[in-house]
């Protein structure tokens, strides 16, 4: 039974749940599965999902409560770090199963210490550019799901949108109401037929998937409407374990539980559910003509990064999000040029949608570029393939202040180190040496190594790897401060 979460303080306020998974096809090259679009830096110099937990936080909300896969939870806790924000609990997935068991397995974490915590359920990879505007329709959505009420956050609708699905307002709702309206039912993704009629009638808005409740409302609507879902979810909370200051759900009772939406187990079937308008600006950044209409644009409708130049363009995205790679368009009309060190994405704006063919057409090809970053984050830090060849590899690696590599070993290379800025604290076969700025060292096959950051700066080092096979699965873990196994 996993330690009680104690929420004593934060009777009166909002706890933020933060859904944390994702795919990573929508917005490829730039987000892939090793790592989706909110913990990319989308628009500005925050992440999505860091934006999401700043505007998620202060007076009236307690810390947020983060439910993501193993695979995520070491970038989690750094990037809340790097917003000097401290997590109440990462709850850990075994693995992606939908939002409904996500969020139910949230709500019974929290109702361990207050039945009546108040949850904000929002995706964490949305932009909300106006926080405050945001935040009071928060507070205007409290006295209803205090009262036992189901309230999701639905966005008034700026164009015929065929990639939304819709909530249908009741009669007689206000769309533009400042307090919860009653709500008729859920739309699915229409077609652009239907989406000019939904958009003409004004009875319509977009379903944000942002929700606010109890905890205990929660769990009893699961009770009355999923009970299916309900009793798998309960026992892998109930066998979840600590590790590290990560909250893992059980795998076998989670296996058993069902792949379901939280709008379809209980949102569709509940009479308790109403709906808070809310039109100061929203998007889920659901395709790479979102991002362009969220970008500053030029004159001529461009948006372009930094390294991007367009001549003679016109309504177009031009971005490289790869240090020195510049990106020139010229003469584009309504494109998307989005280039990264082993990819580049050329499409018309209009067939944004689907980008997610161009990643399953690369999977089926067996190209790593489908789902793996040239840069690989690890809990210490990252690392970056340079150079590949016949039996040798060289990398890029940069170790965060204080972090420690596993003890570790390998079968078939040897390992070059040169330092190139900071201090590296080496391990090998139990000697251990400070190795500083264009000192190197030299690890034999089979030896027993580690390697430190003892420094107050990131400590960065070219690794030159040699032997008959290069993969990452020839490694053996003695020690790791980060319990990976």
């Amino acid at each position: 039974m996993p330690v009680a979460i104690s929420v004593g303080a934060f009777v009166d306020k909002i706890h933020p749940i933060l859904l944390c998974g994702g795919s990573g096809t929508r917005l490829w090259p730039l987000s892939r599965k090793s790592y989706p679009k909110q913990f990319a830096r989308l628009m500005g110099e925050q992440s999505l999902f860091q934006a999401s937990a700043r505007r998620l936080s202060g007076e009236g909300f307690a810390a947020p409560v983060v439910v993501t896969g193993a695979p995520f939870r070491f970038i989690v806790t750094e990037q809340l770090a790097q917003v000097a924000l401290a997590p109440q609990s990462i709850l850990i997935e075994p693995e992606g199963r939908n939002t409904a068991p996500a969020i139910l397995a949230a709500a019974l974490s929290l109702a361990q210490g207050d039945p009546t915590a108040l949850m904000l359920v929002a995706p964490s990879d949305h932009v909300i550019g106006d926080a405050a505007a945001f935040r009071a329709a928060v507070r205007a959505a409290v006295p209803r799901a205090q009262a036992g009420g189901l309230v999701t956050f639905g966005i008034t609708p700026t164009r015929p949108e065929t990639g939304y699905g819709y909530l249908e307002l009741a009669d007689g709702a206000d769309p533009c109401g400042t307090t919860p309206q009653p709500l008729r039912g859920f739309v699915e993704k229409p077609d652009a037929a239907r989406a000019s009629d939904m958009l003409s009638s004004g009875r319509f808005l977009w379903n944000a998937g942002i929700f606010l409740f109890t905890a205990q409302t929660l769990i009893e609507a699961f009770r009355s409407h999923a009970p299916e879902v309900l009793a798998p979810v309960t026992q892998a909370v109930k066998e979840a374990r600590i590790d590290l200051s990560f909250l893992r759900l059980a795998g076998q009772p989670w296996s058993e539980v069902p792949d379901i939406s939280i709008d379809y187990a209980i949102m569709e079937k509940s009479d308790a559910l109403s709906v808070m308008p809310y039109g100061a600006g929203w998007s889920d950044l659901g395709g790479w003509d979102a991002v362009w209409a969220e970008s500053a644009r030029d004159a001529a409708g461009n948006a372009c990064s930094q390294e991007a130049t367009a001549l003679d363009c016109r309504n177009s995205l031009l971005r490289s999000d790869s240090d020195g790679q510049q990106v020139v368009g010229i003469g584009l009309q309504d494109m998307m040029v989005v280039a990264m060190s082993d990819a580049v994405l050329v499409a018309p704006m209009a067939e944004a949608q689907r980008v997610k063919e161009a990643v399953a057409a690369l999977k089926e090809k067996g190209a790593s570029q489908a789902v793996q970053l040239p840069r690989d984050y690890r809990p210490w830090g990252w690392y970056e393939s340079l150079v590949t060849g016949d039996r040798f590899q060289v990398k890029r690696i940069v170790v965060n202040p204080g972090a420690v590599l596993s003890l570790q070993s390998h079968h078939h290379r040897a390992e070059h180190w040169v330092v190139v800025a900071g201090t590296a604290k080496v391990t090998v076969e139990g000697t251990e040496t400070l190795v500083t700025e264009n000192q190197s060292v030299y690890v034999p096959v089979g030896a027993r190594h580690r390697m430190e950051n003892p420094g107050k700066l990131p400590m960065v080092l070219i690794e030159v790897q040699t032997g008959a096979y290069l993969g990452e699965d020839d490694i053996i873990r003695y020690e790791d401060v980060y319990a990976r196994a």
